[in-house]
């Protein structure tokens, strides 16, 4: 069994994940979502990647780190502060060394679907009210940052797009991994909040891989 610790995207918290995080219990891994620091104005990347790897930091391995999104310039952090087995993205943007989040929409030839409502088109309207309630506001220096990382981390490395996407096309998604990553990606039914709109294919998903994970050396 594995060690997940789940990164929410941009505006999100941990509540994003709470109903992936029972599936994946159910499965006998232990999964903890993880709060960043968007609100606190002098936080940077590294304050990011910290708040993730306090928060697993005791538990057994391997530890695989999934992130969402935005959650996707974290994730890889994470790897310069723990052994990780497994970095899974979501629906995710894929940061460059020394890119800034402001850069990489223009860097990363990111294509508008020209939809209303990219992120919850999908969700139940209740599940979708309180998201839209806990959404918060991104206001960290990490936004203003360059990614900080010389390079990808020598981390075995998925990319899972949704394919009803309309944040993250999964037109665009696929090229946007083979580019930055050199891999393909793989896919799943879903739009861009697969963590409340399909939990338990995403936990399955989750689980899938981690029968591949070993502990990280």
């Amino acid at each position: 069994m594995a060690t997940f610790a789940l990164i929410h995207g941009g505006g999100g918290s941990a509540w994003d994940w709470h109903l992936v995080v029972p599936e994946l219990r159910a499965r006998g891994h232990d999964a903890t979502a993880v709060d960043l620091p968007g609100e606190d104005e002098a936080a940077g990347w590294w304050e990011y990647a910290d708040a993730v790897a306090g928060a697993v930091r005791e538990q057994p391995p391997p530890l695989i780190v999934v992130g969402h999104s935005l959650g996707a310039f974290t994730a890889p952090l994470v790897c310069a502060r723990l052994p990780v087995a497994l970095l899974v993205l979501v629906a995710a943007m894929i940061p460059s060394p020394g890119e800034r989040f402001g850069e990489w929409w223009t860097n990363a030839r990111y294509e508008d679907s020209g939809f209303g409502d990219v992120f919850y088109h999908d969700v139940a309207p209740e599940l979708a009210a309180e998201a839209q309630r806990r959404e918060r506001d991104e206001r960290s220096n990490a936004l203003q940052e360059p990614w900080p990382l010389d390079g990808w981390p020598q981390v075995p490395t998925r990319y899972l797009l949704c394919r009803d996407d309309r944040m993250f096309t999964a037109g665009w998604a696929r090229r946007h991994a083979r580019e930055r990553l050199g891999v393909q990606a793989d896919e799943m039914d879903g739009g861009h909040y697969i963590t409340l709109g399909r939990p338990r294919e995403l936990a399955e998903r989750l689980d899938a891989y981690a029968a591949s994970a070993r502990p990280a050396s």
